[in-house]
């Protein structure tokens, strides 16, 4: 048995599976889990590989860590999406952080995640009773909440792919919202799928963030379950070198993929991205 997820051009990522945990559909989206034959539990959303347990810190590591490790005193973040919860477990290893927001529209998601995928390490279920200290969950629509909220320092976007029901994520009109909630200095950060598969949404996103951000960054990392290598993007308000991180700070990571001593090699793109990107 195997489960495949079909990309741009026939281009598939598949796994062979032993058997399906669950299958549901919420309000949102079909839910999944399975277990693979080497990769342990695989978490898919509308039939999009969301990650696999034995590999998703090559995504969660590399999302979260390069933008806490360039903010010099990130003590306020949100979290819009992250319903598996990897992305709040690797911003609580900070102890700068006083208060962490999770904004997932999907109760149904987080429930799943909990019960069948642990990658958590037990904070979506504090969340969800309100005694983690220092995170707490709002479920709702991102979008919505980045409007009335704001005095963050980080925020990062952990969606799933700029297309379709996410794509208001990857909109001018959010990046200005983002932008306006963010403190000075501030650090925006977001997945933007695959370098060779969403190439014109990885130009059209990163065009549309440099009309709104101070700076803007670009990087990429092979992903394991996804159609690599992936791209992530940075908009800076005021002023953060982002090749620039905290070593110190990072001694206090337990971290297997996202390397702070070789921070410069996430920012290696395919010569022929980078000109594009650098052209517009």
């Amino acid at each position: 048995m195997e489960f495949i997820e079909w990309y741009p051009k026939g281009y598939g990522v598949a796994f062979k599976v032993k058997r399906k945990i669950f299958e549901g559909k919420s309000k949102y989206q079909r839910i999944e889990v399975y277990e693979t034959e080497g990769f342990g539990k695989l978490l898919a959303l509308d039939g999009t590989v969301q990650l696999v347990t034995k590999g998703e810190k090559s995504y969660h590591e590399v999302l979260v860590h390069p933008a806490m490790l360039a903010h010099p005193n990130p003590r306020r973040v949100l979290v819009i999406g992250g319903g598996d919860g990897g992305t709040i477990r690797e911003v609580l290893k900070h102890r700068s952080v006083e208060e962490a927001i999770m904004v997932e529209i999907d109760m149904d998601v987080i429930q799943v995640s909990s019960r069948y995928i642990g990658i958590d390490e037990g904070i979506l279920e504090k969340m969800l009773s309100n005694s983690c200290e220092r995170a707490r969950l709002i479920i709702g629509n991102g979008v919505e909440f980045i409007k009335e909220n704001r005095e963050f320092d980080v925020i990062i976007v952990d969606s799933t792919d700029p297309v379709g029901p996410a794509e208001k994520l990857f909109s001018e009109e959010f990046y200005k919202d983002a932008y306006e909630a963010l403190n000075t200095p501030g650090i925006y950060v977001t997945q933007a799928g695959s370098v060779y598969l969403f190439t014109d949404e990885l130009t059209m996103a990163y065009k549309r963030m440099k009309k709104v951000f101070d700076y803007v960054y670009y990087y990429s990392f092979p992903v394991i379950g996804y159609a690599s290598p992936w791209a992530f993007l940075v908009g800076i308000k005021g002023e953060i070198d982002f090749r620039k991180i905290n070593l110190e700070r990072s001694k206090e990571l337990n971290l297997e993929y996202y390397d702070p001593e070789m921070h410069e090699t996430i920012f290696q793109m395919p010569r022929y991205i980078r000109e594009m990107l650098q052209r517009l």
